[in-house]
């Protein structure tokens, strides 16, 4: 196994925290309570762990081969608590899920990139992205005018 430079973890680090912040900000735009700080740290986070099981698998490649894979089942097992501290119900409304399936996305964006599959990483951002954005104006401008007029019926 070839070990990891200094510069190929920052360049991971970075890329994860970018593709964080990518979403957070639109998060952050249509005023939702986590935004661009808590998606860019979720990310950061995340690639952070995934890095530190890649360079110590690289260091002892006898002992901790499979470890990394452990870590990353873990990082899934940590957003969902995060995720679940945001998701509330008030007068029967819930509210929060898409925000903890959000920064769930971007876990694993992090981790992609913290494995150094910038490509993958870069285009579940696109993705989500598009499923925050796109999907939310058809949503508003198709779906929900069709329950509306529905109801009035």
């Amino acid at each position: 196994m070839i070990p990891i430079t200094d510069t190929d973890l920052i360049l991971r680090l970075s890329a994860a925290t970018l593709f964080g912040l990518l979403v957070g900000i639109e998060r952050s735009r249509v005023g939702k309570r986590a935004g661009m700080r808590t998606y860019g740290l979720v990310a950061l986070g995340a690639a952070l762990f995934v890095v530190i099981g890649v360079y110590v698998a690289s260091l002892f490649p006898a002992s901790f081969a499979e470890n990394t894979l452990r870590v990353t089942s873990q990082i899934v097992v940590g957003i969902g608590f995060l995720g679940a501290g945001v998701i509330f119900v008030e007068r029967e409304v819930l509210t929060g899920l898409t925000t903890a399936a959000g920064m769930w996305v971007v876990a694993a964006i992090g981790a992609a990139s913290g494995f150094g599959l910038y490509t993958l990483a870069a285009y579940v951002t696109f993705l989500t992205l598009f499923i925050f954005e796109g999907l939310w104006y058809i949503e508003n401008r198709f779906i929900r005018k069709a329950k509306s007029s529905d109801k009035s019926e």
